[in-house]
């Protein structure tokens, strides 16, 4: 069993920058297989481009595209990916980080599967300013950090959630539909009023936030590794059409998708 330093993942980097305790490595995959091993501090891995399977002695996790792990310190686990082309984004977190904005350094344990789109939305964010890296970026990265851990920390409470919710997530996530608050509680034969109510009290925001959000997400994630008109993609995440799709875009991530595009081809 091999112990992994700091800064260090199994492949060729694209690009390592440290941000004053927050190292963040974006990375080509290049072994097919990686046997059991750990790593030295609590990291984040974001599959941006192909796939990945890994698994600890708890859980295994299969990752495409767009897939968010957060793995503690010293989690032993081992991974593989199929013969094709995988690129991941990590950002890698040291004790002084934490010491410094006051978070406990053991909030959580093992490995977890993060699939809360606000999150993955902070973390896309995080990605950008890594490729910026300009003399504001390390302010912007820091907050958007503790933005992710108030998330996370929120989304791992040990709380009774209602058996409907996994119904609704799974609705939620499936592709061109547009579901109305109307339909979605017929489906779950639930008072849209107290639908409305619960869903905000679980995600922190509205319907319609929501799915914004998981659809900007995915087009984040297209942009990344395709070379799709605009008009495609934006029908392919779920847009009305182009104009609308750059304006979610622009809001969220302050630049247009053929900017963002741009600045990747620049820094990569």
């Amino acid at each position: 069993m091999k112990q992994l330093s700091k800064g260090t993942y199994y492949g060729s980097h694209y690009q390592k920058s440290v941000h004053d305790g927050l190292l963040i490595t974006d990375t080509k995959y290049t072994h097919n297989h990686v046997d059991w091993h750990r790593h030295e501090r609590p990291y984040f891995t974001y599959i941006l481009q192909g796939k990945l399977y890994e698994s600890n002695k708890k859980n295994d996790y299969y990752l495409t595209p767009g897939g968010l792990l957060f793995h503690n310190w010293q989690d032993l686990h081992y991974n593989t990916k199929p013969d094709e082309f995988t690129r991941g984004f990590h950002i890698e977190l040291n004790e002084e980080w934490f010491t410094q904005n006051k978070l406990p350094i053991d909030c959580f344990e093992g490995s977890h599967l993060v699939e809360n789109p606000v999150i993955k939305s902070l973390i896309n964010s995080i990605f950008m300013e890594s490729k910026i890296n300009d003399q504001y970026s390390q302010l912007s990265i820091d907050a958007l950090m503790l933005d992710t851990f108030t998330h996370l920390t929120n989304n791992l409470k040990k709380q009774k959630k209602p058996s409907w919710l996994s119904q609704l997530k799974e609705l939620m996530h499936e592709e061109r539909k547009n579901y109305s608050l109307t339909t979605l509680s017929s489906f779950l034969s639930l008072h849209p009023a107290h639908l409305s109510r619960e869903f905000h009290r679980y995600f922190g925001m509205t319907f319609g936030q929501y799915i914004r959000t998981i659809r900007i997400n995915k087009a984040f994630i297209k942009l990344i590794k395709s070379h799709k008109n605009l008009t495609d993609l934006s029908y392919e995440c779920g847009f009305y059409d182009q104009s609308h799709f750059i304006r979610e875009f622009k809001r969220v991530y302050e630049r247009t998708p053929k900017a963002f595009v741009k600045m990747l081809n620049l820094y990569n």
